[in-house]
């Protein structure tokens, strides 16, 4: 099931394509009654590393075809965007979100003490924003077809994934829904140049942003190890 293009393809397309039909409504609905909301976490979570997994695996066996070279200055943008990324990810774990699995119900039965706290003052979608920074930047520093693929389509899940989380809060919670709506933005920084909230320095603290660039540096000198590539602009 690896060792070409084909089934590099199909891999990333079932990674892709499983979260968005687990998640969506018509599916979703029926699974949860018949396995308990439980049970339906652990098949998503299983099918979602199962195609991982797989992706992963046609990537490292895909033969290499090139596109195009890109320019030795585009190496810059990796280490630009990748300590964005890293601080985005460690404070997307590490701050309550409304658009995390399972938030719903905690923004039905309360609603939100501070819709946009710490790092949700900046995007609700910290975490997609984070992966797909990193999904970018190792886009444009590669001109193989196996990269852009896997790159390409992760892109496509973030934004998709974005987007369909916020229309599923918005069906489900309905009017719970408008306060995160209105303070909180999907493109970083909008919601705080259009003066509908003020970025929480307070919330994301000192620690979030240390801590997102020790994960920087330790992917920077493990970069050799994991990729087999050396992160260096020349």
């Amino acid at each position: 099931m690896t060792g070409s293009l084909d089934s590099l393809i199909a891999a990333t397309a079932l990674f892709v394509a499983s979260h968005f039909l687990l998640s969506s409504r018509p599916l979703r609905l029926p699974l949860m009654r018949a396995l308990g909301e439980g049970g339906f976490r652990i098949g998503y979570s299983l099918v979602s590393l199962a195609a991982f997994v797989w992706m992963l695996k046609a990537y490292g066996a895909a033969p290499e075809i090139a596109v195009w070279t890109p320019p030795a200055a585009m190496r810059w943008v990796p280490l630009l965007l990748m300590p964005i990324a890293c601080f985005l990810l460690v404070a997307s774990v590490t701050t309550s979100n409304p658009t995390a699995m399972g938030a719903e119900r905690a923004l039905a039965d309360d609603g939100p003490e501070a819709p946009a706290a710490g790092v949700i003052s900046i995007t609700r979608h910290p975490g997609l924003w984070g992966i797909a920074l990193w999904a970018f930047s190792h886009l444009v520093v590669n001109g193989d077809v196996p990269t852009m693929v896997v790159t390409g389509g992760i892109l496509i899940l973030c934004a998709g994934g974005m987007a369909h989380i916020d229309l599923r809060r918005e069906d489900t919670l309905g009017a719970a829904w408008g306060p995160t709506k209105l303070t909180t933005s999907v493109v970083p920084f909008a919601a705080i140049l259009g003066g509908r909230t003020k970025l929480d320095w307070q919330g994301i603290g000192w620690q979030r942003p240390v801590a997102g660039l020790a994960l920087y540096v330790a992917l920077l000198y493990a970069h050799p190890w994991i990729a087999g590539v050396a992160l260096t602009p020349v």
